[in-house]
């Protein structure tokens, strides 16, 4: 079996047990809203996708915004094996900026769409045959650019079955090597997901020549199951995103196809580049930059994945771990350890336990980690691994950069009310204060925070959790915000609750700051950008 960790040449065919990764979370995964990631964060994702194996890179939608360029072109000149990829709708402005954009790339990609279902041809007000004459030309005018060029139908699950054959057989004349094909709205099942790509392989011309792809949504759950359909009925790239992360439900999980084809060998006898050692960390990081935390039951990097409470459970996996485990922990890159973390514990242990939890940090950002870790073993008695993992995501959601950094907290609460918050924070360069009253501490610190910081934007989700047990546990608050259609998120974790809740409060704001100045070059760009190519 081969296992070979380039992507094939333009216009070469898989080898029939090689499916290849195509990562879009730094594109379809960002489009989820109140998950936009910084530049820097989108930089350092895309390296940690390149060094795991990813074959192809979804780094962004150039045209969508210069934010969005900026950051594309950046992943193109820095990636040193994956392939890097740029969406395009279909029309010349949209393939000439994507072009400009990857062009320093190693192995360059152009991706560009239409939508091709009845809903759709609607939308677009094309025919039928004007809808193939675009088709041709723009995925030709990719093509005389980039000798890797990828076409999707969007809402090909629900476009005629003739009519995707014969735009599909357009595209591929017009020159395009990968086909794509998208369950825009997640609304197929495993079943119909092999059956279209048996037919298309089957009934269209030059099929055997180019590589089919799917990307899938999981509206109804079904994602990661419709990804493998089509690979067992032919395809040879699955699209995915670091934790499912997408629009709506999200998309197929990388984790899930991953390890589903390397558990299910039996079955499935398909390789994979990646190196799931990596995923772990990737999962994690990506929630913390991403302010989407990973569900405790999620399928491979949920926290309980590997987790047994039942004693007919723990008993046999004491006995034989393979009696209710089917992968280690150690294969998504989590490994065991006897160090306990507390007060005392150095730079070096620290370094040692973040690397056993699948974190890897340079020496300044060790620095900044040890310093808030020392600050949280003189609160509490004893540190778990879920306290680092919190204290990771608090220290990548709040920053000495950020423009909102809240300095002082003070509440007054109690039977007797109104209750009060006194508040120092910096905002910009200026540090101001505010005493402020409310129903609640919580309602008050926030008060304070509207009046240092005034805005329009209004809180929609509020949520804490406790990571460990204890009176001294950590407190996890998640916020989501929401101000002319911007939806933003926010996290923070400290003992003091209220504290961590204004921290969450005023992430969400610098992420919303952050949301206004980036702006798309007309709304429909940005309408699309939101529905686009799956």
């Amino acid at each position: 079996m081969t296992d070979t960790t380039k992507s094939p040449a333009p216009g070469a065919v898989a080898a029939a047990d090689r499916v290849l990764i195509f990562d879009t979370t730094l594109r379809d995964g960002e489009q989820s809203p109140g998950a936009t990631m910084s530049h820097a964060e989108k930089l350092e994702i895309a390296t940690l996708l390149d060094e795991m194996g990813v074959d192809i890179i979804e780094a962004g939608f150039p045209i969508a915004s210069e934010g969005d360029f900026a950051a594309v072109s950046e992943i193109a000149k820095q990636a040193k094996n994956s392939v890097i990829c740029g969406l395009a709708r279909a029309n010349d402005k949209d393939i000439d900026r994507c072009w400009e954009a990857i062009r320093h790339a190693r192995q360059p990609r152009i991706h560009t769409f239409i939508g091709t279902s009845p809903l759709h041809r609607d939308i677009t007000k094309l025919s039928q045959d004007d809808m193939v004459t675009r088709i041709h030309e723009t995925v030709t005018r990719a093509r005389n650019l980039c000798d890797n060029v990828q076409w999707s139908p969007m809402d090909a699950t629900r476009t005629e079955h003739d009519y995707l054959c014969r735009v599909v057989e357009t595209a591929i004349k017009a020159g395009a090597s990968t086909i794509n094909i998208p369950d825009t709205v997640g609304y197929t099942a495993p079943r119909e997901s092999a059956a279209l790509i048996r037919m298309l392989l089957e009934r269209v011309p030059g099929a055997d020549q180019v590589i089919f792809a799917t990307h899938c949504h999981n509206d109804l759950g079904m994602a990661t199951a419709n990804s493998l359909a089509a690979v067992e009925a032919g395809a040879r790239q699955i699209e995915c995103t670091i934790n499912g992360l997408g629009e709506r439900a999200g998309n197929t999980a990388l984790e899930e196809v991953v390890m589903a084809l390397k558990v299910r060998q039996d079955i499935m006898p398909y390789s994979t580049g990646i190196d799931t050692t990596k995923i772990m960390n990737l999962s994690r990081r990506v929630s913390q930059v991403s302010g989407f935390a990973v569900q405790f039951n999620k399928a491979i990097v949920g926290k309980n994945a590997f987790l047994h409470e039942s004693g007919i459970h723990q008993d046999g996996v004491l006995k034989n771990v393979e009696t209710f485990e089917i992968m280690r922990p150690a294969d998504i890159g989590i490994t065991e350890t006897n160090i306990a973390m507390g007060k005392h514990s150095g730079r070096a242990a620290l370094r040692s336990k973040l690397a056993d939890l699948g974190i890897e940090l340079a020496d300044n950002q060790l620095n900044d980690v040890f310093v808030r870790f020392k600050a949280l073993a003189d609160r509490k008695k004893e540190i778990y691994d879920e306290d680092l993992i919190a204290l990771m995501a608090d220290s990548a959601a709040n920053t000495d950069s950020d423009y909102l950094q809240v300095k002082f907290l003070r509440v007054v609460c109690g039977t007797e009310g109104p209750q009060t918050a006194e508040l120092r924070m910096l905002v910009g360069d200026t540090e101001q204060s505010a005493s402020t009253t409310g129903d609640g501490p919580v309602d008050a610190a926030f008060n304070a925070v509207r009046t240092l910081f005034p805005h329009e934007a209004r809180l929609q989700l509020y949520q804490v959790h406790a990571v460990t047990e204890g009176t001294d546990a950590q407190a996890t608050v998640s916020v989501r915000m929401e101000e002319n259609g911007r939806i933003v998120t926010g996290s923070a974790a400290d003992t003091d609750t209220i504290l961590a809740s204004v921290k969450a409060y005023v992430g969400a704001l610098n992420r919303l700051r952050v949301r206004r100045e980036k702006s798309a070059p007309d709304a429909d760009v940005k309408a699309v950008s939101y529905r686009s190519a799956g």
